[in-house]
């Protein structure tokens, strides 16, 4: 999102957001408390889910993707024995009664969700359909149909037995996990019911809490306090290739010029990575079997 008004800043502010808002609310007090042109978020976190939220500013903003597309971790509680409309304790409760598992029936089904699996996103989501949300249609109550999508879940663990018919789950999974359907899933595999009654995630890529700040002590620091939270563009990158290149071949890349992939030994690499000099971001590149062409150069 980019405004005429404000200065030009570049990098990270990582803030752990709060339950109860939107994570478009916290792009735009950001962008104010920090007087920036231009910042955006890396994939909404549900109003009622907290934890990791990266926030691009400036030319951090073409790195968005790869953040996006990283692994996440979230720490989730799930409620036994109900579901509601949004699979979390914000909906309408749809089904009660079911029955609440034993530790021991939960450890035993845990390994069948590791690895690849397929899962269909909630109604309640910011899925396009026809141009639309998913989560507008389903207000209006209109039938909502989304297609299941491949996931991958690395690692799924018990944390603890909570009262009240709760337990308390680590997820460290894939970009396009919906850990409300998971949690609904997990209930089903035991023949019942479930939804979530907390959400918060730990880890976005390469950020985890140990680099958030809470939103309420980011406004009562001073301006230049705000400014020197903000972490370099190159923090963000996870498992992306950077390639360290000459002054030369730098300005050729902010001229749009390709170099030769021989030129540094990666002749026989393909796909996407990042080139910097000196430490500083020049440009995101495809590297070819015989070339390195700029697709998106850094104006710092």
């Amino acid at each position: 999102m980019k405004h005429s008004k404000g200065e030009k800043i570049n990098g990270w502010l990582i803030i752990d957001k709060p339950v109860g808002m939107g994570s478009t609310s916290v792009v735009n007090q950001t962008r104010h408390l920090l007087n920036a042109q231009k910042n955006g978020h890396t994939g909404t976190l549900d109003p009622f889910a907290s934890g990791v939220l990266p926030i691009a500013f400036g030319e951090a903003t073409k790195l968005i993707p790869f953040v996006t597309d990283g692994p996440k971790e979230y720490e989730f509680t799930l409620k036994f024995g109900s579901t509601t409309d949004t699979l979390d304790h914000t909906g309408q409760i749809t089904v009660s009664g079911g029955t609440i598992p034993s530790r021991e029936q939960i450890l035993a089904i845990l390994p069948s969700f590791i690895g690849q699996i397929t899962q269909i996103p909630p109604a309640y989501s910011a899925i396009k359909i026809n141009g639309q949300r998913a989560y507008d249609l389903a207000r209006k109550g209109e039938e909502v149909t989304i297609s299941e999508r491949q996931i991958t879940i690395h690692n799924l663990q018990l944390l603890e037995i909570l009262p009240d018919s709760q337990a308390r789950f680590l997820v460290f999974c894939s970009k396009g996990t919906y850990v409300r359907t998971l949690g609904a899933d997990i209930a089903a595999k035991l023949g019942t019911y479930g939804h979530l009654t907390a959400l918060r995630r730990t880890k976005c890529a390469n950020f985890s809490l140990a680099d958030t700040i809470l939103l309420d002590n980011l406004k009562n620091l001073d301006y230049s306090s705000r400014q020197q939270l903000l972490l370099p563009l190159l923090t963000s990158l996870c498992d992306i290739t950077v390639i360290a290149i000459s002054k030369e071949d730098a300005d050729r890349l902010q001229k749009g010029q390709k170099l030769s992939a021989k030129s540094y030994s990666i002749e026989h690499q393909t796909g996407e990575m990042i080139a910097s000099c000196n430490g500083s971001p020049i440009a995101i590149v495809r590297v070819e079997e015989k070339s390195i062409s700029p697709i998106r150069v850094f104006n710092l």
